[in-house]
């Protein structure tokens, strides 16, 4: 599969096959969101991997009821360290780089999963403070996106996009 191919057929999955994700697909799935650009190249991004059904369970109610998260065989919470990247640029990498880094890594992440055969799902509607302490995170480690992946056990039809000539500007807005 291509990347275009990849980029325009992936869906957000809420539905999985109970059927596992093996290691050696896991290992190159979280690779793959290694190799996002990062400001400096620092690389904030940590990834915490979650199989076990009760801290599952616990993520889906930390998600306000988003259940689906739990019926994935594995879910991967990224993070982001902003120690790394506001060590060289200060607040901006704190409040923006090291977010735009975490968010380019996820999408990576689900890209590399839809090209193995796996569906994902981003999920941004959590409470934090409820995800740093069931993760055990240190005070300068942030979670940003909750990734349930497994078998699609559904086909989302693509959804409805803006036309180009609805977002692209050319030398100024107006």
């Amino acid at each position: 599969m291509d990347v275009i191919e990849a980029i325009k057929t992936r869906r957000s999955i809420r539905s999985y096959e109970k059927e596992s994700i093996s290691e050696e697909d896991l290992s190159k799935i979280l690779e793959a969101a290694t190799w996002a650009p990062s400001a400096g190249n620092l690389n904030p991004w940590e990834f915490v991997v979650i199989r076990d059904e009760e801290k599952k369970r616990k993520l889906s109610r930390a998600a306000f009821g988003q259940y689906f998260i739990s019926e994935s065989p594995v879910v991967v919470v990224v993070c982001a360290n902003v120690t790394r990247t506001s060590s060289v640029y200060g607040e901006r990498g704190r409040r923006l780089y090291c977010i735009q880094d975490c968010a380019a890594a996820t999408q990576n992440l689900l890209l590399a999963a839809h090209s193995l055969s796996y569906g994902a799902c981003w999920v941004g509607a959590f409470d934090d403070q409820e995800v740093i302490k069931l993760l055990k995170l240190p005070s300068n480690v942030i979670p940003l996106a909750i990734v349930p992946i497994g078998k699609p056990k559904e086909r989302p039809v693509a959804p409805r996009r803006l036309p180009l000539s609805k977002v692209v500007h050319y030398e100024t807005y107006i």
